[in-house]
């Protein structure tokens, strides 16, 4: 048995993941196990959006936990590890100037990435074999704080893929122009509804807990009148209530009905009645591209 010990930190726009995992190599199979999840409600997204750029008591948050993520690190014994920050510091003005601030403290080195590079790290965990699903089209809508990226999937094979400047926290704080809900709106109407046997991946923090909250498999989608009644029924109960009744931390509870509406728009404007929710993100692709690329040829030969 080999077992080698990696991380993936994941700076999204509502929060900042932080992964470890032990990548266990036995018998020709290789297993994925999880150590450790730590998760920061920075709200990067929260001054990008408003402000253009990231403020200083939100940069000093953000190095502090960058600091504790490196610590953590360290003390786990980690072999390696990618750092990785999406559509907030894509958009902030001095986004290159905190990541090389973040170099120089820490020794982490941060890459911005894409759109489209968060798609193909989520694609590359085992995202089909987690659903189980019996169709073989998806729409998968992999919603942010600031943006959500859609890819249109046929025979597990992607198509195409987009990524729209709309976004949990963007629309909390009515930032997202009308333009854009067209936008999405037009190009899932050309490309996802004339799909047929299809349907819908959702990946993000709000879809993970309303899944977690129905008590439903993993292998079983939630329907497109279960998400609205949910949305229209948390939409009911003020942010208090939702903590101490739902048990949402104090970031999610706020936002988690406006990242709804954004699943639900494109479930319909694409035509799916209903949603696989894998529980899979940018973090579990991050150690499978990182083992896969520089550890699974000298380990499993």
């Amino acid at each position: 048995m080999i077992v080698t010990k990696l991380g993936a930190i994941d700076i999204g726009s509502n929060s900042v993941r932080c992964l470890i995992v032990n990548v266990v190599y036995k018998d020709g199979y290789t297993h994925y196990k999880k150590v450790s999840m730590i998760r920061l409600p920075v709200r990067l997204g929260q001054d990008v959006f408003k402000y253009g750029k990231i403020r200083k008591v939100t940069r000093d948050r953000f190095l502090e936990g960058m600091k504790a993520y490196e610590h953590l690190l360290s003390v786990h014994g980690v072999q390696d590890f990618r750092a990785v920050a999406t559509s907030a510091m894509r958009e902030a003005k001095n986004g290159r100037q905190i990541v090389n601030r973040v170099l120089r403290k820490t020794g982490i080195q941060i890459e911005t990435i894409s759109g489209k590079e968060e798609a193909r790290l989520v694609f590359s965990s085992k995202l089909y074999d987690t659903i189980n699903a019996d169709v073989s089209n998806f729409i998968y809508i992999d919603v942010g704080g600031g943006s959500t990226e859609i890819s249109i999937i046929e025979g597990k094979q992607v198509l195409r893929s987009k990524s729209f400047k709309v976004g949990g926290v963007r629309l909390m704080n009515e930032l997202v122009e009308q333009a854009e809900w067209t936008k999405m709106q037009r190009w899932l109407e050309k490309h996802a509804a004339p799909l047929k046997d299809k349907a819908a991946i959702g990946a993000g923090g709000n879809i993970n807990k309303l899944h977690k909250l129905s008590l439903k498999p993993v292998t079983e989608a939630l329907s497109y009148e279960y998400v609205d009644g949910q949305r229209t029924f948390i939409e009911g109960l003020d942010v208090e209530r939702r903590i101490t009744e739902m048990g949402l931390n104090f970031d999610r509870a706020d936002v988690i009905t406006f990242g709804l509406e954004i699943y639900l728009k494109a479930m319909q404007w694409s035509g799916c009645g209903r949603i696989y929710v894998p529980k899979i993100g940018v973090s579990d692709g991050l150690i499978r591209d990182l083992y896969h690329k520089e550890f699974r040829a000298q380990i499993e030969q």
